[in-house]
């Protein structure tokens, strides 16, 4: 499953690949792409093993606000 993020917060390379490390190391992500410059983070993930809600609280615990962007 591919779930869309949307987050302003960070602002320099080094925020970008802190939150692809943090979403990475999930559990059932299998990939995690960040896009600096539209704030859109793009996660494809096994719903059986992580939710949309978990990955939002993964980029939270890196200092990051997000939220699910509607399709």
């Amino acid at each position: 499953m591919k779930t869309i993020l949307r987050s302003q917060e960070f602002s320099c390379p080094s925020c970008v690949a802190k939150i692809e490390k943090a979403l990475k190391s999930v559990d059932g992500v299998q990939e995690a792409k960040v896009h600096f410059n539209t704030g859109r983070i793009e996660v494809e993930h096994d719903l059986s093993k992580v939710g949309s809600d978990k990955l939002v609280d993964v980029v939270q615990s890196v200092g990051y606000k997000s939220q699910v962007s509607p399709l």
